[in-house]
């Protein structure tokens, strides 16, 4: 009778851990990449977006979040995703037009008429298909986030009209919009990954660099910036890529519990950005930083006009920009 106790005991606590293995088997926890620092919106979206994945999916979906490019900068991250070894990651779209051209007509100066006709954009049929063009590089395109509007820093004077960029060191991104955009204003424009700008701005390396103001305060660029003018002279998304093939291994059920999981983050960091806006450039003049809140477009608009014929003549794209003005 105490050996078919024994025996019953045991098989009890055998099936317990069977199940205790199975349940941790079930969850599936995603690696998800950010270069932007642990503070950033990015970082705050994702984590809405794991609460949302784990809610909607019953809990076998979840994300773990590497911040401040601790799975390597931008390059790294995209490439991890395409090849499996990172699930997730969110970047810039001006940081996938090596792959995709077109994508870099995002990046074109005054492009859009405010934050409202960029949403529509993006959440419409253009954005939708700019997405699509990542699927044949093995990544599913789940969602435009917000990085927001570029607005201009430097170390050495205020900005406030085209002359006061001449001859900036400025930090860009690699999109080819970015880079001729600064070029016919007459800075020299300087490609390198954000992991690298603090310190190439402490040891002057570059004047200046342009970020949204979200990410220029997260990353702490005013401890090496004393300038900054609210140009509004682009406006920046972010793509949020998924290992296509992992994507397309899960259900129906459970491919639409991430794409709204991902737009639930999009959502949630767009009314961020939005918010912080003010809020950030009230506390960086108590910092003691020069913010000039007030810059006339108009001037700006017309030095970089043939930008837009640029991108149009070397990647195509004058049907994607019609499409665009429509939405105005």
């Amino acid at each position: 009778m105490k050996m078919q106790s024994s025996l019953l005991t045991t098989l009890t606590i055998a099936g317990a851990f069977a199940f205790a293995v199975g349940t941790t088997q079930a969850q599936t926890v995603y690696r998800f990449a950010s270069e932007s620092p642990r503070s950033d919106t990015q970082s705050i979206a994702a984590e809405r977006m794991a609460e949302v994945l784990k809610q909607k999916s019953g809990g076998k979906l979840d994300l773990k979040i590497f911040a401040d490019s601790q799975l390597g900068t931008f390059q790294a991250a995209i490439a991890g995703v395409r090849g499996g070894t990172i699930d997730m990651a969110v970047s810039g779209s001006g940081n996938f037009t090596g792959l995709v051209p077109l994508i870099g007509i995002l990046d074109l100066p005054y492009l859009f008429a405010g934050t409202d006709h960029a949403y529509k954009v993006l959440d419409g049929p253009v954005g939708q298909s700019l997405l699509a063009k990542l699927e044949p590089l093995g990544m599913k395109g789940l969602a435009f986030w917000d990085n927001g509007w570029r607005q201009m820093t430097n170390s050495k004077h205020p900005i406030k009209t085209p002359a006061d960029v001449k001859g900036l060191k400025m930090r860009t991104t690699g999109s080819p919009a970015h880079i001729e955009a600064f070029k016919e204003l007459g800075a020299n424009p300087v490609p390198m990954p954000i992991a690298e700008l603090y310190t190439a701005l402490e040891m002057k390396t570059v004047d200046a660099q342009e970020h949204p103001i979200g990410v220029f305060y997260s990353s702490k660029f005013f401890e090496v910036q004393k300038h900054v003018s609210l140009t509004y002279h682009a406006y920046s998304a972010l793509i949020l890529v998924m290992n296509k093939a992992k994507f397309d291994g899960l259900s129906p059920e459970l491919q639409k519990v991430v794409l709204e999981a991902a737009h639930e983050g999009a959502q949630y960091q767009r009314k961020l950005n939005n918010e912080n806006i003010a809020k950030i450039a009230a506390d960086l003049k108590s910092k003691g930083i020069a913010v000039v809140e007030k810059v006339d477009n108009g001037p700006f608009t017309e030095a970089t006009k043939n930008v837009k014929s640029a991108f149009v003549a070397k990647f195509g794209g004058a049907d994607v920009i019609k499409a665009i003005d429509a939405q105005r």
